[in-house]
């Protein structure tokens, strides 16, 4: 049977995603200006399917739409922060249950994979090598999707996708990396996952968000709301 090769980005969802990926990754700054101008040099779009494409972030939340004054990063609070981690545990809680219940070998072996990805780099993390944060995070968000893989409903894995990113973006501008104990929750995730033990995921899952909320709110690098 002969296999499509499905035809590259257009120059418009490139330039879409290379623009998305450095706002959640901290490299358009929460705030910064978006001069249309800049943007075409830096990503080779027009500026036409720029305007188009910021005010498809801007329906994501990742960019503030400022009326003639053009577009910014979205800014940063404490507050919009607790409510996105609000909303990724409701998420990640109850397709957490369902991948559980549905979860066959090949998820395992998903899950274990990526936890063994995951908690290679908090080793390397640990023994105070930061010079790939970005990788350390790609790890991080690979091992919790693959904890909810299973559950068998493509909207919401979109769904929490989408929240994860914005939850993601905190991180990235605080990079926030709380040490062995967040390595630790990481393994007992792995394990209850294992073990299909669901309730004591989604409590450790709680204890885990909740925890990397506060420590960033207690750095002091975010305004109130």
């Amino acid at each position: 049977m002969l296999s499509i090769t499905p035809p590259p980005p257009s120059i418009g969802e490139t330039a879409y995603r290379r623009i998305r990926a450095d706002i959640i990754f901290g490299r358009l700054a929460p705030g910064q200006k978006l001069r249309l101008e800049l943007l075409r040099e830096a990503y080779g779009a027009s500026v036409s399917t720029l305007r188009e494409l910021l005010n498809r972030l801007a329906s994501e939340g990742l960019i503030e739409a400022e009326g003639q004054k053009g577009f910014a990063v979205m800014p940063v609070s404490a507050t919009n922060l607790r409510e996105i981690a609000a909303m990724r545990l409701l998420l990640e809680g109850h397709a957490l249950a369902q991948s559980f219940a549905a979860g066959d070998m090949e998820w395992e072996g998903r899950v274990v994979a990526a936890h063994h990805k995951l908690a290679l780099m908090e080793r390397r993390m640990l023994a105070g090598d930061r010079t790939e944060t970005e990788l350390w995070k790609r790890y991080d968000w690979e091992f919790h999707h693959a904890l909810i893989s299973a559950c068998g409903s493509q909207v919401l894995q979109e769904t929490h996708a989408a929240i994860y990113d914005k939850y993601l973006r905190y991180q990235m501008v605080a990079v926030v990396f709380r040490g062995e104990i967040a390595a630790e929750e990481h393994k007992l995730l792995l394990d209850y996952a294992m073990a299909r033990d669901t309730e004591r995921a989604t409590e450790i899952l709680a204890t885990h968000v909740n925890a990397c909320v506060d420590h960033t709110a207690a750095m002091g690098g975010l305004p109130a709301g």
